[in-house]
């Protein structure tokens, strides 16, 4: 799965960046859709896009900078929901990691913020042209947020996909990190493309699902990542969504500590695993497989060597930043 396009080699969440990431073998391209303010679904990775888009500089805009919490954490900046999908028109995309991915700032200003039935009809255009079908992992972002803002994302994302026939018959895994979009999608996916999936992200152990927050019976992820939470889970999902740490956790000096028993208890629940996120700098790896060209040194011989063990735990599939990387590890 190409987390959100090749982001590794192009600007998160533009279409160059899932044309490269198609070129380089994705099975999936992964697009995190949030409501504009007139309801259309875009890609970009959160509401808040201060640091996606050039829209700091532009002083047409400088009224709009506020601050809201959501999910229970306090953002300030500029949000998505407080632009027409008109205005969005007149942003442009920028480097996320600037720092990090250094060149890919030379693709800054170029690209602009595609909706998600743009990236369908991009996507539908892909896969004619290379001649494989090409797979969709959307996530719907903060849906229990969006909703108190008045807007309806899992009926808006329902009748996106029941427009388009490619997203009628194409591989589809929908992912939310809230339990109650996914029960509130289950069997409507599927009745418009019977073989879509649902997958249940899962934030750190300690960290509560964002629907369960503030109810009588709050959940940590943890909760549900034990044998009976798991059971639990497949009642609405068909897949969970841990991160990599979760499955190999890792000490203060960033070096893999022992395995846990999660990929096991997930199939032993009927249940497939998706992990989250391979990347091939250097910072992101376990020490074990760093080397010493630096921290923001692309290492794809560690990051090969990093997948290829989640592979032999048994994990069924993985978001990747470098799509070309993830395909060289799934080599022999």
């Amino acid at each position: 799965m190409a987390h959100r396009g090749a982001s590794a080699l192009r600007p998160e969440h533009t279409l160059a960046a899932y044309a490269r990431a198609i070129a380089d073998g994705a099975d999936y391209i992964e697009p995190d859709l949030v409501p504009t303010r007139d309801g259309v679904l875009v890609a970009r990775h959160e509401s808040l896009i201060t640091d996606t888009t050039d829209v700091a500089t532009r002083p047409e805009y400088a009224t709009r900078l506020r601050t809201q919490t959501i999910d229970g954490v306090i953002r300030t900046g500029w949000f998505t929901t407080d632009f027409t999908l008109a205005e969005l028109r007149t942003l442009r995309a920028r480097e996320r990691l600037p720092a990090i991915r250094t060149a890919n700032t030379r693709y800054d200003g170029h690209f602009d913020i595609p909706t998600f039935q743009e990236i369908i009809d991009f996507v539908a255009a892909e896969a004619a042209t290379c001649g494989r079908v090409v797979g969709l992992i959307p996530e719907i972002k903060n849906a229990t947020h969006f909703r108190q803002l008045g807007f309806t994302p899992e009926e808006t994302f329902l009748r996106t996909i029941a427009a388009h026939e490619y997203t009628r018959y194409c591989p589809l895994e929908v992912q939310s990190f809230e339990i109650t979009p996914l029960r509130r999608l289950r069997g409507q996916v599927q009745a418009i493309n019977p073989q879509a999936r649902l997958m249940l992200l899962m934030g750190e152990r300690t960290e509560h699902v964002p629907d369960t927050m503030g109810t009588a019976t709050p959940l940590a992820f943890g909760d549900l990542m034990t044998p009976g939470g798991l059971r639990r889970v497949r009642d609405y999902a068909d897949v969970i969504g841990p991160s990599n740490t979760d499955i190999i956790p890792r000490d203060a000096d960033g070096a893999w500590g022992t395995p846990t028993s999660l990929i096991d208890d997930a199939h032993r629940a009927g249940l497939l695993v998706h992990s989250y996120t391979f990347r091939p700098e250097n910072r992101f790896l376990p020490a074990q497989l760093r080397n010493d060209a630096g921290d923001n040194a692309r290492n794809p011989q560690g990051s090969i060597a990093e997948i290829r063990r989640y592979l032999d735990m048994g994990l069924d599939g993985f978001f990747t930043d470098d799509p070309a990387i993830g395909r060289l590890a799934l080599r022999d």
